[in-house]
C-alpha cells in the first residue's frame, strides 16, 4: 500500500515538471514572438518621420511602385503633400506625363483634367513610383466629382484667407518697428517736455501726431482682409464653345499686365453659360471656360497660381442679359476676370510731422 502510494506521489511530480516546462516554453516562445514583431514594427517605422503638423512623413524609395489613397493637404505648383487614413503624410511630384481624371464617367473613361484642379481638401488616389527626393512621382491621379465640388468650396473660402493672412504678417512685421521707432520719439518728447517749461504744448501736440500715425497704421492692418476690385474685364463666347476668341485673347492680355503690376494683388475668375443647352452641360461649359482663361493667364504671362482664386463655373446662373433673346444670349456666354487688391496695401501711409524744439531748454 505504501509502494503503491509512492508511486502515484511521483507520477504526480513528474506531471507537474512536464506542465511547468510547457507553461516555460511558450511563454518563451510567445515572448519571442513579440520582440520580433515589435522588431518587424520598428524596422516598417524606420521610413517614416514626423513632421511639423505631427503626422508621420513617409519616404518611398527610389523606383518602388506604390497606390496611395488619402487627402490633399498642401499644395506647391509642382508638388502636393497627401495624408492617408492613418494619419501618415507622403509628397507627390507631377510631371508632364500625370494623368488627372476623375472616376467613371462615359464607358468609365472619366474626365481628363489640368493638374491645376489638385486642391487642398481633395480626396483622391494616386498610383505611382518613388523618386530620388524620397516622394511619390504621380503617374495617374484619380477622383469623383463630388470630391473635387467640395475640394473647390473650400479652396474658394480657405485660399483668399490664408493670402490675406500672409499679407498681414508682412504688415504686421512693419508695424511693430513703426510702433518702436515710434515709442523711441515718444520718449525723446517726454524727456524734452520734461526738461522744458515752455515746450509742453509742442511736446504734446507731437504726441497727438505719433498717437495719430499709430491708429492710422492699425487702421490700415484692419483693412488688410478687405479686398476692392480694381480692374475687370468680360470676354465672350461662341455657342458651346470653350475656345478664346482673338479678340478675348487681347484683354486678357492687358490685364494680365495691370494685375502684375499692382501689388499684392489676386484674380478672381468666373464663368457662365447661356440658357441654350441642359443645366448640368452649362455648368460643365462654364467650368469649361474659366479653365480655359486660367491657362491661357499662367501659359502666356507666368501669373502664378497662387494669385488666382480658385475659377468657378456657374452655369446659366446669374445671367447678364434677357436669355429669351439673341443678343442677350450672346452677353451670357461670358468669364468675368476681376482684379482684386487688400484695401490695407492702397490706403496712404501715415507721415510723422517732428515738432519743432526750438523754444525748449535741453
Amino acid at each position: 500500500m505504501n509502494f503503491s502510494r509512492a508511486g502515484k506521489l511521483q507520477s504526480m511530480a513528474l506531471g507537474l515538471m512536464f506542465a511547468s516546462a510547457s507553461l516555460t516554453y511558450a511563454q518563451n516562445t510567445t515572448e519571442n514572438r513579440t520582440t520580433t514583431n515589435q522588431t518587424t514594427t520598428n524596422q516598417t517605422t524606420t521610413n517614416q518621420t514626423t513632421s511639423r503638423s505631427g503626422a508621420n512623413a513617409q519616404t518611398v524609395s527610389s523606383g518602388q511602385k506604390m497606390k496611395l489613397k488619402g487627402i490633399v493637404t498642401k499644395r506647391s505648383p509642382d508638388n502636393f503633400t497627401v495624408r492617408d487614413e492613418s494619419g501618415v503624410e507622403t509628397v507627390v511630384s507631377l510631371n508632364d506625363q500625370t494623368s488627372v481624371k476623375t472616376k467613371g464617367g462615359f464607358l468609365r473613361s472619366g474626365k481628363n483634367y489640368g493638374q491645376t484642379v489638385i486642391l487642398r481638401g481633395l480626396n483622391l488616389e494616386i498610383e505611382g513610383r518613388g523618386d530620388s527626393s524620397g516622394g511619390l512621382s504621380a503617374e495617374k491621379i484619380r477622383f469623383n466629382d463630388s470630391d473635387l465640388r467640395v475640394a473647390r468650396s473650400l479652396e474658394v473660402r480657405v485660399d483668399p484667407v490664408e493670402n490675406r493672412v500672409g499679407t498681414a504678417e508682412n504688415r504686421i512685421g512693419e508695424v511693430e518697428q513703426n510702433a518702436q521707432r515710434l515709442s523711441g520719439q515718444l520718449d525723446e518728447l517726454a524727456a524734452v517736455s520734461n526738461a522744458a517749461k515752455g515746450g509742453a504744448v509742442a511736446a504734446q501736440a507731437a504726441a497727438d501726431a505719433a498717437i495719430a500715425g499709430v491708429n492710422t497704421t492699425n487702421e490700415r492692418i484692419s483693412a488688410i482682409d478687405d479686398y476692392a476690385p480694381q480692374q475687370s474685364i468680360t470676354v465672350n463666347f461662341k455657342v458651346g464653345s470653350a475656345k478664346l476668341l482673338p479678340e478675348a485673347t487681347t484683354k486678357l492680355d492687358e490685364i494680365a499686365q495691370q494685375a502684375l503690376s499692382a501689388k499684392g494683388y489676386v484674380l478672381e475668375v468666373g464663368g457662365f453659360a447661356s440658357a441654350d443647352g441642359g443645366t448640368e452641360l452649362n455648368r460643365r461649359l462654364s467650368e469649361r471656360r474659366a479653365d480655359a482663361v486660367i491657362r491661357y493667364l499662367v501659359e502666356n504671362h507666368k501669373i502664378p497660381l497662387r494669385r488666382i482664386i480658385t475659377p468657378f463655373g456657374y452655369g446659366e446662373a446669374q445671367a447678364l442679359a434677357d436669355n429669351t433673346t439673341r443678343e442677350g444670349r450672346e452677353q451670357n456666354r461670358r468669364v468675368e476676370v476681376k482684379v482684386l487688391v487688400s484695401r490695407g496695401l492702397i490706403q496712404a501711409a501715415p507721415t510723422m510731422t517732428p515738432a519743432s524744439t526750438s523754444s525748449a531748454t535741453p
